[in-house]
């Protein structure tokens, strides 16, 4: 994943597009801080938590703000780099059959199956409201 952020950063240098390169440059810099650690993490890792930190500025932001458009259009060039979204029925069906398995199902229990699952793919917080959902019912 490294070679292909530095290879867009050349072509983002091309094209001058400066949000699409100001977020590869920050994303190969996470990439060299993490290879220079003493605990490195996968890269999809990095990816994972830059996407999540940036989705979560963006509530700091009012709508229609130029500063919130550009972390937007951040969302979108780092949705290249994240693996495939899970669909809400899709999780959904995790979940059934997650509680389905357990002796005595919680909140707890199936939120620590479910989690390392849809990690990446799919809002946690999404999915703990989908637990509670399914939990009750």
């Amino acid at each position: 994943m490294k070679d292909r952020v530095s290879k867009e950063i050349i072509t983002a240098m091309k094209a001058k597009d400066k949000v699409r390169l100001n977020v590869l440059r920050y994303l190969k810099k996470l990439f060299i801080e993490n290879d220079t650690s003493k605990k490195p993490v996968d890269e999809m890792e990095i990816v994972i938590g830059y996407a999540k930190k940036v989705k979560d500025s963006l509530a700091m932001y009012p709508e229609g703000s130029d500063q919130r458009a550009e972390i937007e259009a951040e969302v979108v060039i780092l949705s290249e780099y994240l693996p495939e979204q899970l669909s809400e029925d899709d999780v959904k069906s995790l979940i059934t059959e997650i509680i389905g398995g357990l002796e005595s199902p919680n909140m707890g229990a199936v939120m620590k199956e479910l989690s390392p699952k849809i990690k990446g793919k799919f809002d946690g917080k999404q999915a703990s409201g989908l637990v509670v959902a399914a939990l009750k019912g």
